[in-house]
């Protein structure tokens, strides 16, 4: 599998597993992931979170996202 399609896939588990934890609908997550670029912070930072599981990827999202938000 090419690295662009390990990226979307990373990507894709992503936004279903914030979803899901976060207790929020697919729509909603995609309009935020879009609105703060978490995809492409996925992107760049894939290199370090191919080697977390998701949960700790999802953590680190969480926590600067949170940061973002109260910039």
């Amino acid at each position: 599998m090419s690295e662009k399609s390990q990226i979307i896939f990373m990507q894709v588990r992503l936004i279903r597993l914030a979803a899901e934890e976060l207790d929020i609908p697919i729509q909603e997550i995609n309009a935020l992931f879009k609105k703060y670029d978490v995809l492409g912070f996925i992107e760049e930072c894939f290199g370090l979170f191919h080697m977390e599981g998701d949960y700790a990827v999802l953590e680190c999202l969480t926590f600067v996202g949170s940061v973002q938000i109260w910039v």
